[in-house]
């Protein structure tokens, strides 16, 4: 995530730090009744077998999250966390295929006829530092776009990739409950979103077939526990950004001989706002953030150029436009006001809003509540998607009805203490962020096992 994250708010346990980046359950609210799943399928039976797996595997599952999570990799260069999950699948009876849009894996399985279902799982990491002070923190460092940077996987990506593999071994420990194909995604490089998009440009639904159904996670500082089916939009849709003012530069005592880009960026950095003040639609939702500043090296040289790099969230695709064209025309007028040379403006990417097939919501969110109770939330697509990104929305756009979920990883004790002390709660993206493991993987593999259960579980699948 330049993301991402992606929790809803507990309906029942108010989690403000939460709400800040994600779709939000009011509180006190009643939950939204949850449609009942359909005849044929034994969810308790389900949920026992899934359950028994995961307490055999979990040795090794907390070994491999507590490796991944101390030797994590940046986006596009996650060759020894991809080899590691080809290497588990492999071992599971997957065919797999690896170096798929750069360093993705595909792992098929095949079991009868049958829908074939996508799991995926993101496998990058943040360059920046790690501070949970944990045994096991990451003191890895990676080549980002030339400077060497610490390397965390402080958006719970790890966890993703354990319960992934859980997920998988506890279905193949079932095969006798369920039919057809398993697609088993591992991307590269979902922080930058760019990582599912080169996943499709390499053939992925051309080499292999379109999943009739796609399943996804991700974890968040909410309760332990907590699951939550958003339907319709679950994110916001997310642009990069890179501005380039270019002046003439000069010595620090003779302003009058330069045009100073630190000065154009200044304004540009103020001037733009005034595009989501003065020209988004209060009710529409929209963000522009300049997050990097960049120009000159001593106090006493005005420098020629300055690079801005700005991320621009919105949710519709009218005030996305907006947002964009609001930007060009900012740049060229600060520019012009200085009688500098045009600005570069460049949108290296952007990924969309994840869409949650209405269906396919509804019916994952009935076997999820019958299997764990009040635990499992059905947010109705009435109620606003998050404000972080996600680029799972790429396999959506090329046509795979999906559900994006959100998995709790917080002990509740945890969050409550952050509230008395009056602090938030470390998100996502936070130097701090710490998922609890053991319960969080196991939900994680519980959750995406049941999703596929549902619609490939002895042949019923949802039309």
């Amino acid at each position: 995530m330049r993301k991402t994250l992606l929790m809803l708010a507990a309906t029942f346990i108010a989690v403000p730090a939460v709400a800040q980046i994600t779709p939000a359950v009011s509180e006190g609210a009643p939950p939204t009744p949850i449609p009942a799943i359909a005849p044929g399928f034994d969810v308790a039976a389900a949920v026992a077998r899934i359950n028994a797996s995961l307490d055999r595997q979990y040795p090794k599952l907390d070994a491999l999250y507590k490796d991944l999570h101390a030797h994590p990799e940046v986006g596009f260069q996650e060759i020894r966390t991809a080899g590691i999950l080809a290497a588990e699948m492999r071992k599971l009876g997957f065919t797999v295929t690896e170096k798929v849009g750069q360093t993705g894996i595909v792992a098929i399985y095949r079991n009868g006829d049958g829908p074939v279902v996508m799991v995926r799982t993101e496998m990058d990491a943040l360059p920046m530092e790690e501070k949970t002070g944990l045994p096991y923190a990451s003191r890895a460092q990676q080549t980002v776009d030339g400077k060497l940077s610490y390397v965390d996987h402080a958006c719970g990506h790890d966890s993703h990739m354990a319960w992934w593999v859980g997920a998988a071994n506890a279905l193949l420990a079932m095969k006798d409950q369920w039919h057809g194909t398993l697609m088993f995604i591992g991307q590269p490089s979902e922080e930058t979103l760019l990582g599912a998009k080169a996943m499709l440009d390499d053939g992925l639904f051309k080499r292999w077939p379109k999943p009739d159904y796609g399943f996804a996670a991700h974890v968040g500082p909410d309760a332990i526990g907590r699951v939550v089916v958003k339907e319709g939009a679950v994110t916001s849709a997310s642009d990069k950004v890179n501005v380039t003012f270019n002046g003439v530069g000069a010595h620090g005592s003779m302003p009058d001989k330069s045009i100073d880009p630190i000065v154009m960026g200044a304004h540009f950095v103020n001037d733009v706002q005034t595009v989501i003040s003065r020209e988004r639609d209060p009710n529409l939702f929209g963000v522009i953030s300049v997050g990097s500043f960049n120009a000159g090296t001593v106090g006493n040289i005005i420098p020629d150029h300055a690079d801005l790099q700005l991320t621009v969230r919105s949710r519709d695709a009218a005030t996305r436009k907006l947002l964009l064209d609001g930007i060009q025309r900012t740049a060229r007028a600060v520019a012009d006001m200085a009688r500098a040379p045009a600005p570069i403006v460049a949108h290296p990417g952007g990924t969309g809003v994840v869409e949650n097939d209405s269906a396919l919501s509804a019916r994952t969110a009935a076997v999820l509540a019958t299997a764990f109770g009040k635990d499992v939330a059905f947010v109705p697509s009435a109620n606003p998607g998050g404000n972080a990104s996600e680029d799972y929305s790429a396999f959506i756009e090329a046509g795979v009805p999906s559900v994006f979920i959100a998995v709790g990883g917080y002990d509740p004790a945890t969050i409550a203490r952050y509230k008395a002390e009056g602090k938030p709660v470390p998100v996502n993206h936070s130097p701090f962020f710490a998922p609890v493991p053991e319960p969080t993987i196991k939900r994680g593999a519980q959750t995406l096992a049941l999703a596929v259960l549902s619609v490939a579980g002895n042949g019923v699948t949802v039309k």
